[in-house]
């Protein structure tokens, strides 16, 4: 069955969006039955107030590391567990890069 793009309703602000053939297949394909009831910005405003919840306005806890690759003080935002290496950001970037060409 070909799938068409379908015009919809925000029930956020009333306006319409397309939800297009695209995005109704990477609906069917993840098992989700339901069509989105908010349009993309609608969505986007919503992820980002229930992410933000009441530590929206407290800095982000930072934890002192030194750099398991070039030995660099630096600051993660994670309390390390000291079972596996932990990096800079240059460092985790470079090794990620590595990563991806393999």
């Amino acid at each position: 069955m070909a799938l068409a793009d379908k015009t919809l309703i925000c029930v956020e602000c009333g306006g319409e969006f397309i939800f297009t053939a695209g995005e109704q297949e990477f609906f069917n394909a993840r098992g989700f039955s339901n069509e989105p009831k908010r349009c993309r910005s609608c969505r986007a405003v919503r992820r980002t107030e229930q992410r933000g919840g009441m530590y929206s306005d407290q800095p982000r806890e930072m934890y002192p590391i030194v750099c398991a690759e070039c030995g660099n003080d630096a600051m993660v935002p994670f309390r390390p567990r000291g079972d596996r290496p932990v990096y800079c950001s240059d460092c985790f970037g470079k090794t990620k890069a590595e990563a991806t060409e393999i």
